[in-house]
């Protein structure tokens, strides 16, 4: 078959003490999944149905490293979060079902324009241009959960110039990793490559370029970025 422009890279994350990768074919995240942080955000941390928004695949940066500051925003936020790579999909996956999806799991950023955020909200406006721009989504290596486990419970942070901003614990999560694999398969068929950030807890605030962001979550290492 011939194409009329060139095939676009599959995006991929490595795989922590391998030379494998994970291919990536969507990401999915959760708003507002730590009840701290929806309060910080002006809401009521009420277990409401979670709700989600997405990124495109190719915004990955594998590994951290430096990262440009983004054009069109002068209020670039951090969000450290738990990112579940998937093994296998479906469509209503049941949540006793749903780690047997998982391949494993990893330290993800949410870097967000807040404030084309905030005038989306204000307008009824969708998010993309808040979340989806380039290079929005750092990621350390996927650490297999052969490996791992599968992580309810531990330290998650984030620290920039070496100055904590974020702590809090996995077990917070207002909806569970099964609960949140249950609730996007309703809704579209989950596959393989499919990667989630699944929500970060208070202490969300802008850097700006020059600042180092080092963040982390107990049991799957730690995650670095440099604005520049």
């Amino acid at each position: 078959m011939e194409t009329v422009v060139p095939i676009p890279a599959v995006p991929f994350v490595p795989v922590h003490g391998t030379s494998a990768v994970f291919p990536v074919r969507r990401i999915y995240c959760v708003g507002r999944n730590y009840a701290d942080h929806a309060r910080e955000m002006g809401m009521d941390p009420d277990r409401e149905p979670p709700f989600f928004f997405g990124k495109p695949a190719d915004v990955v940066v594998p590994g951290g490293g430096d990262i440009a500051y983004p054009p069109a925003t002068s209020n670039l936020h951090y969000e450290v979060e738990l990112v579940v790579a998937l093994a296998k999909g479906g469509q209503g996956i049941p949540a006793s079902e749903a780690l047997g999806c998982i391949y494993g799991y990893a330290v993800g950023l949410d870097l967000t324009r807040r404030d084309l955020q905030a005038r989306a909200k204000d307008k009824g406006q969708p998010w993309d241009t808040a979340k989806g721009f380039d290079h929005s989504a750092p990621i350390a290596p996927i650490r297999p959960v052969s490996v791992c486990g599968h992580p309810g419970t531990g330290a998650i942070w984030l620290s920039v110039n070496g100055m904590e901003k974020q702590r809090g614990n996995l077990s917070q999560m207002i909806w569970s990793v099964p609960e949140v694999i249950a609730h996007i398969s309703g809704f579209v068929a989950l596959a393989p490559g499919d990667l989630i950030f699944t929500g970060t807890p208070a202490g969300v605030g802008p850097i700006i370029a020059s600042d180092r962001v080092r963040c982390g979550i107990d049991g799957l290492g730690e995650l670095e970025i440099r604005l520049v």
